[in-house]
């Protein structure tokens, strides 16, 4: 019942772990897996090391999280390891990966593509270095550049993940799928925004600003997609402020075929995979849906 394909790949279920959470290493994806995640995406990574901003990295605010990692990550030849470790019977794995230039994205997918089912770029981190992230995904040009040269180089399929810090994300998103993308994954964090500690009169990250995730953002993540929807014929994973099964359907119904979940996993811990698996599975039996291809964009009838 809770089978869903995504670009002729198959979950068991439609929850998946978002970027950026517990996906460093093997043993953390493996444990999201067994939680009952029907697949994982790792934490973005590039070429060569890096070791991003240092701490604070993060600070709770009302409605969620404001994150300034700076993609910090062990590089390439590194996280391989990790990915060849993940459990793939029954699961999708899915390699985050982050550059600065098309050389950059297609040496990383020809790298890691035999690990893997799919492939997710970056092209949307509200606080990456500049030229990289939401410097390419604002634009429509070089995210046109980017996914082409990614799909270009890929035996598996290409995901782009979306920014909602532009004028258009359906602009974006028609760009992407002109450049042969597989999938669009949207939306990646809102902002960036800020916190300042009033005791010290200091902005609480080190790096000043960050990218705002958690509950706050779900309304404008699922009006995204739902625009999108309406604007690409390629599958759409649906991120953001997803906590409870209610969530996920407002996204399937908005036009998503996946979901991707992050915040969510610090608050209610890894239980939160098997807690929205079972809403999900009795609001679709109490409906009468028997399954997620049924759901989806049923919103725009």
């Amino acid at each position: 019942m809770l089978k869903t394909s995504v670009c002729g790949v198959e979950f068991q279920n439609p929850l998946m772990l978002a970027a950026g959470i517990m996906g460093s290493n093997a043993s953390s994806m493996n444990w999201i897996l067994k939680s009952g995640a029907g697949g994982v995406v790792s934490k973005s990574f590039s070429l060569n090391p890096h070791p991003g901003y240092v701490n604070p990295t993060t600070v709770a605010v009302e409605g969620g999280i404001i994150n300034a990692i700076g993609l910090s990550n062990p590089g390439v030849e590194n996280f391989k390891e990790e990915l060849k470790k993940i459990n793939r019977d029954g699961n999708v794995i899915i390699a985050s990966i982050y550059g600065a230039t098309p050389d950059e994205f297609s040496t990383l997918v020809s790298e890691v593509q035999e690990h893997v089912d799919m492939i997710e770029l970056n092209i949307s981190c509200p606080h990456a270095m500049d030229g990289y992230g939401a410097s390419i995904g604002q634009s429509c040009d070089l995210s046109h550049t980017i996914v082409s040269a990614s799909k270009d180089a890929s035996e598996v399929p290409i995901i782009a993940k979306l920014t909602p810090n532009v004028t258009d994300i359906t602009e974006i998103a028609k760009t992407c799928e002109d450049a042969g993308a597989d999938c669009l994954s949207l939306i990646n964090t809102l902002g960036p925004g800020m916190k300042i500690n009033i005791d010290v009169a200091k902005p609480v990250l080190s790096n000043k600003f960050g990218g705002m995730s958690g509950k706050a953002i779900k309304p404008i993540a699922v009006r995204n997609v739902y625009s999108v929807y309406e604007a690409v014929d390629i599958p759409l994973i649906g991120v953001g402020g997803i906590y409870t099964f209610e969530d996920v359907v407002e996204f399937i119904f908005a036009g998503a075929r996946a979901v991707q979940i992050g915040t969510a996993i610090m608050d209610e811990g890894v239980e939160v995979f098997s807690k929205i698996n079972h809403g999900l599975k009795e609001f679709m039996t109490q409906k009468g849906y028997s399954s997620i291809d049924e759901m989806v964009g049923i919103a725009h009838d």
